[in-house]
């Protein structure tokens, strides 16, 4: 999990958004709408990154279409600690959202 989520936020040009939207996800679900406006992002960018964790195992849905609710997996929540050190070792600072 650890090389993974370097990947997917430490080592990556869309890491920070990613690191967002998985924080605010953690806070609650929402669906690519809310996201977007919540976190201050082009829908499609969210729509994008929300694929990408999605492919990967760090998000999951609930319903279809518009309605389409986005949750953190249980993987994901258990290695929430590690998000937050590559976050640090990374320097990416976004723990307002």
């Amino acid at each position: 999990m650890r090389q993974l989520l370097w990947w997917l936020i430490g080592g990556s040009r869309g890491g920070e958004n990613r690191l967002r939207i998985v924080r605010a996800l953690h806070k609650r679900p929402r669906n690519t709408n809310q996201l977007s406006e919540d976190l201050d992002l082009n829908y499609k960018t969210v729509q994008h990154h929300l694929e990408v964790l999605g492919e990967n195992d760090i998000v999951t849905t609930e319903g279809d279409t518009y309605g389409k609710m986005y949750f953190l997996t249980d993987r994901m929540e258990r290695n929430l600690d590690i998000l937050d050190e590559i976050a640090e070792q990374a320097d990416i600072n976004s723990h307002g959202d």
